[in-house]
């Protein structure tokens, strides 16, 4: 018989470490060990119950969140779930949480405290994915990323365009590589991170902030650019059409199994079809399948496919399952693949 993941709860309302104990136990495979109030108390509850992932409020008096998250990842690292109403109001502390060591997240109801209840089937689906994430060290999270520059005498790339897809642990992953590459980057791309459609926008601003290229949400009819990233807004899937004889952005209804709304194989097949052998297909961190159809559609066109390597990757899911098709031509630590991008192509 399979032992039970154990959890930690930490919430300064004890409404909601009672309403999310229930909830959970409710579950035969996930067991509460413990709960704590802020994040000094959740750093000491991890040394001493050594639970299997905890699950984190960020907004908590004196000690918060993002304490904890820090906190924990230097004393016992260990995955961590964040379950916060912050994200209702202001994204940034989730994305901070996320770049020190969080590996996913959950936006709590803010006032309606009833409608916890409707999250339930979500929160037991992601408590058990990321029991399946390899937390990083305090050390990883606070390595600064230097921008990559270009070798003596590069010549124009061969491709036209980058399209990237990543689930959970991307967010981190896709600040990586946007901001390590040089503001005269010369290809287009197009990025889709599994990420509800109201996230995305402060996505998009914190990317800007972060990188020397040009950082948007798509738009119907856009057309991919170089020196711009296009984002897929996850409202609908984005595909790639031929407009003029141009390649420009569009969305569908058809539903992709392996995920939707955004879905990454709906970007890289449509994506394929188009520049054949002159695009590249990046497959970051993430658990499931979505990407690997793209990926093995890049590589039947001749193009050029690069898969995040299990060592970095928050979840080795997507990256491993396109590696394990034959579709991936590298395999690269997530701190190389700007540099490959830019010098390498």
């Amino acid at each position: 018989m399979a032992s039970k993941l154990k959890i930690l709860v930490v919430d300064d309302s004890a409404f909601m470490r009672l309403l999310v104990t229930d909830l959970l136990s409710e579950d035969s495979q996930i067991e509460v060990v413990g709960t704590a109030t802020n994040g000094l108390e959740a750093t000491k509850q991890v040394l001493t119950l050594k639970p299997d992932i905890v699950l984190l409020d960020l907004n908590m008096a004196d000690y918060d969140g993002l304490y904890a998250v820090k906190a924990i990842m230097e004393s016992r690292p260990t995955p961590i779930l964040i379950l916060s109403s912050v994200g209702n109001t202001d994204l940034q502390p989730i994305f901070e949480a996320l770049k020190n060591g969080a590996v996913d997240y959950i936006n709590k109801p803010d006032r309606n405290k009833s409608k916890m209840r409707e999250l339930q089937k979500e929160l037991i689906q992601k408590i058990k994915s990321t029991s399946r994430a390899k937390p990083k060290t305090i050390t990883a999270a606070k390595k600064t990323v230097q921008v990559v520059s270009k070798k003596r005498g590069k010549k124009k790339s061969n491709y036209d365009l980058v399209a990237i897809g990543a689930s959970t642990g991307g967010p981190t992953a896709i600040e990586r590589v946007l901001s390590s590459l040089p503001a005269d980057f010369d290809i287009p791309i197009i990025v889709c991170q599994h990420m509800p459609a109201v996230f995305i926008p402060q996505f998009v601003q914190r990317l800007s902030s972060l990188t020397n290229l040009e950082v948007v949400s798509a738009t119907k009819g856009a057309k991919p650019t170089p020196g711009v990233v296009m984002f897929c807004p996850g409202h609908a899937n984005l595909i790639l059409t031929k407009k003029n004889n141009e390649a420009v952005i569009d969305f569908t209804d058809e539903v992709y199994p392996d995920y939707n709304n955004p879905s990454i194989n709906a970007m890289m097949l449509s994506a394929a079809k188009i520049y054949k052998n002159r695009m590249v297909g990046v497959l970051l961190t993430g658990m499931g399948k979505d990407g690997v159809k793209g990926m093995i559609a890049v590589h039947e066109a001749k193009g050029k496919t690069i898969a995040q390597n299990k060592e970095s990757s928050v979840i080795y899911g997507m990256p491993k399952a396109a590696n394990e098709s034959g579709a991936v031509d590298e395999i690269l630590d997530i701190k190389e693949i700007g540099n490959y991008l830019v010098n390498d192509l």
